[in-house]
C-alpha cells in the first residue's frame, strides 16, 4: 500500500471506535472483546492493511486496562492478522490477493518435483512423523501452531528428495505462506485445514503411489488458492 494511503493514526482510532459501537453486548473477557472486535474489523477491511493498533490508545477506546489488549494483539499476530514492527508496534498486516496466488503459483511448481523425488525414498519413520504431524493437527487450535505444523507436514514428505537447494526453495515457500495459512484459519475455520487431503497424500506414499499423491497435492494447493482468492474478492466486495 503507498504510504500517502496508509491510515494515519486518527483514522485508525476513528475506524476502532466505530467497531467498539457496533460490537455485540456480551464478551466472556475484555481480551475476547478486543480480540474478536478487531478480527472483525480486519477481516472486512475497515481495518485496512497498515493501519496502526498502539495498545494505549485500544485500551482508551475499549475502556480496558493494556493487558487484555496486549494479549489480543499476541493472539492477532498467530492469526496473521497484524504484525508486530520494529520501532513502530503492532501494524494491521497489508497482504494481497497478487501475493497469495504468486506464492501459490510457486508452490505448485516447487511442491510435486519434490514429492514426486522424496516418494520412493521415504521410510517407516518419515510416514510415522508425517501420521504423528496429521493428528497433532487434528487436535491444534491456535492459527499460529496450525501453520507451523502444517509447513512440517508438508516437508515430512518431501524430505527425502534428495536436492538440498530444491528442498531450501520449497520450505522458504512454505514458511511465506504460513501468514496465509493462518488467515485463512482465522477467518474461515479450523475445518479448512484440508486434513482429508494430508491423509491421502500420506496414504498415497505409503503405497508409492507417485501418481496419485502428486494429484491430490495439486488438488490440495489449487483449492486453497481459489478459496483465498475467493475470500480476498468477497472482502474488496
Amino acid at each position: 500500500m503507498d504510504d500517502a494511503r496508509r491510515p494515519g493514526m486518527a483514522d485508525g482510532s476513528e475506524a476502532v471506535a466505530a467497531l467498539v459501537s457496533d460490537a455485540p453486548p456480551r464478551y466472556r473477557t475484555a481480551t475476547e472483546f478486543v480480540e474478536a472486535t478487531l478480527r472483525r474489523g480486519i477481516l472486512s477491511g475497515r481495518l485496512p492493511g497498515g493501519t496502526p493498533l498502539r495498545q494505549e490508545e485500544l485500551a482508551r477506546l475499549f475502556n480496558v486496562s493494556r493487558m487484555p489488549v496486549r494479549e489480543a494483539l499476541r493472539q492477532l499476530e498467530a492469526q496473521a492478522l497484524i504484525d508486530f514492527v520494529p520501532h513502530k508496534g503492532a501494524v494491521v498486516t497489508d497482504i494481497s490477493a497478487e501475493d497469495a496466488a504468486d506464492n501459490y503459483a510457486i508452490r505448485r511448481a516447487l511442491e510435486p518435483v519434490a514429492f514426486t523425488l522424496s516418494i520412493p525414498h521415504l521410510d517407516a519413520q518419515d510416514f510415522a512423523r508425517a501420521e504423528e504431524l496429521i493428528v497433532e493437527l487434528d487436535s491444534e487450535q491456535e492459527p499460529g501452531r496450525m501453520g507451523e505444523l502444517n509447513r512440517r507436514f508438508h516437508m515430512s514428505l518431501y524430505a527425502r528428495a534428495g536436492r538440498p537447494r530444491l528442498l531450501a526453495l520449497t520450505e522458504q515457500q512454505l514458511a511465506a505462506a504460513d501468514r496465509y495459512v493462518r488467515f485463512h484459519l482465522a477467518a474461515k475455520g479450523q475445518e479448512h485445514m484440508a486434513q482429508d487431503d494430508h491423509r491421502a497424500m500420506l496414504a498415497a506414499a505409503r503405497e508409492r503411489n507417485v501418481e496419485r499423491a502428486v494429484a491430490v497435492l495439486l488438488g490440495h494447493l489449487d483449492t486453497a488458492a481459489a478459496t483465498i482468492d475467493a475470500f480476498f474478492r468477497e472482502w474488496a466486495g
